[in-house]
C-alpha cells in the first residue's frame, strides 16, 4: 500500500493561518472614547493651556514654556482626541501613548500655518472646553479669543 499524503488547498491553509487584528499596543492607563463613556467619566483638560497665550499659526516650539508640553492634555490621558471650533471645522489628534499638549498644538499648528495673523479673526489660543452633552465623550472645544493676557511692554517715545 502507497502511503497517501493529503494536500490541503491554498484556502484552507491561509484560513488556518491567518491571525486576528492585535489590540493596538496602547499604553495601560490611555483612555479611549468608548471606554471614557463606559467609566462615565468626564475629560479635564490641561488648565495650563489657558495660560500660554499660543497664537495657532506659529510654532509650538516658540512657547517658552517647553515643559508644559510634555503633559497630558487631558486628565485622563486619551489615545485619539477631536478638537472641534465653534465654527464647524474638526481636526484629529492621535497618540497611542497618550496625547500631550504638543499633539495638539501641533495639529492645530499644522491647520493654520499658512495664514497671516490679518487673516484669523481669534488667532489666541484660550484653552479647551469639554461639553459631553453637545460633542460626545472623544471631542473637546477650541476656544480661541483676540488678543493675548500677557503684560506687553510700554512704548517708548
Amino acid at each position: 500500500m502507497a502511503d497517501v499524503a493529503t494536500v490541503s488547498s491554498p484556502t484552507e491553509a491561509s484560513a488556518d493561518s491567518k491571525h486576528k487584528r492585535s489590540v493596538s499596543s496602547a499604553v495601560a492607563g490611555v483612555y479611549n472614547a468608548e471606554m471614557i463613556e463606559a467609566e462615565g467619566k468626564d475629560i479635564v483638560p490641561a488648565k495650563e493651556i489657558q495660560k500660554l497665550n499660543w497664537k495657532i499659526n506659529t510654532s509650538p516650539m516658540t512657547i517658552e514654556e517647553k515643559d508644559v508640553l510634555k503633559k497630558f492634555a487631558t486628565s485622563p490621558p486619551m489615545s485619539k482626541l477631536d478638537l472641534r471650533f465653534p465654527l464647524g471645522l474638526t481636526v484629529t489628534v492621535r497618540n497611542k501613548k497618550g496625547i500631550t499638549v504638543k499633539d495638539c498644538f501641533d495639529v492645530l499648528w499644522k491647520q493654520f500655518r499658512k495664514k497671516a495673523d490679518d487673516e484669523l479673526d481669534l488667532p489666541i489660543l484660550a484653552g479647551f472646553h469639554f461639553d459631553k452633552e453637545d460633542y460626545g465623550c472623544g471631542a473637546l472645544l477650541v476656544v480661541l479669543k483676540k488678543e493675548s493676557d500677557a503684560p506687553q511692554g510700554k512704548k517708548k517715545k
